[in-house]
């Protein structure tokens, strides 16, 4: 068992609904997300999920984007983001880290030395958009050196596919909500609530449910029926133009708090 499947044991035993804040690597600052994600960890995350910026993030959203777009501008790259998890593993050896991106850096990088390298900095898992179930023979290196790959699965997934990913799924299986960008302003949680049920009886690995959750009021409606729910353009967009450590940790905390609070309430 690695980081994640211990702490989805550990939230299963105790009855809680994980909380999993997504954060951008770099942004608002560089010098500060290993502060950052230290923030989230006392605000109540179970696990981070961040984000390796990217020019062409096709699944995000404005806000997202501009944080990449701030990062990169910033000369932000793939082993700033390795580097900043090491620093964050000196502290905190329990919470699980899933680099949230695109396969373009990683192929820039080497599949290969990129799995050496995440592996020691302490790195969990992968979630990479643009590289589906069927095409994850790439990413091999990765899942043998004990990454997790975080399969995704949409409204719109088929349910012959829904299957295969199920019996697939390792770490946690991502479902969005809805078919559109991250950070978009509906979610009608009457409408995912039977879908994600169906979901956990069959999936190998929890379900965790992401895109569109922006408070604490959707945050626990979904607590409901997942094992745990996703939270970043709205963690970001509440994150930018901070500057100092103190004010960044602060806007992290006074955001997540609350959701964790109405999670723990559900």
């Amino acid at each position: 068992m690695n980081r994640i499947d211990r702490r989805f044991a550990a939230l299963g035993d105790a009855g809680r609904t994980g909380l999993i804040p997504f954060v951008t690597a770099g942004d608002p600052s560089p010098e500060h997300t290993v502060a950052l994600m230290h923030a989230l960890v006392e605000a109540g995350a179970d696990l981070i999920e961040l984000g390796v910026p990217f020019s062409d993030p096709m699944a995000d959203g404005p806000v997202i984007q501009h944080a990449s777009e701030r990062a990169i501008a910033r000369g932000v790259g793939l082993s700033d983001v390795l580097g900043w998890v090491n620093q964050f593993r000196r502290r905190d050896g329990d919470t699980p880290v899933v680099l949230m991106g695109y396969l373009n850096p990683i192929e820039m990088y080497g599949y290969a030395r990129f799995a050496e390298a995440a592996v020691q900095a302490g790195v969990d898992g992968v979630l990479l958009v643009d590289c589906p179930m069927e095409e994850s023979a790439v990413v091999q290196p990765l899942r043998e050196a004990g990454l997790r790959q975080i399969l995704l699965a949409a409204p719109t997934t088929a349910p012959e596919r829904l299957t295969r990913l199920c019996a697939a799924a390792e770490g946690f299986l991502y479902y969005v909500s809805f078919a559109g960008i991250t950070g978009a302003a509906r979610l009608s949680t009457a409408d995912i609530a039977s879908r994600v049920a169906g979901l956990r009886e069959y999936a190998a690995a929890p379900v965790a449910v992401g895109f569109g959750v922006r408070d604490a009021a959707t945050a626990k409606a979904i607590a409901g029926f997942a094992d745990a729910v996703v939270i970043g353009s709205a963690l970001v967009e509440s994150l930018a133009g901070a500057a100092t450590e103190p004010e960044i940790a602060g806007r992290a905390r006074a955001f997540l708090q609350p959701i964790r609070a109405a999670l723990d309430a559900a």
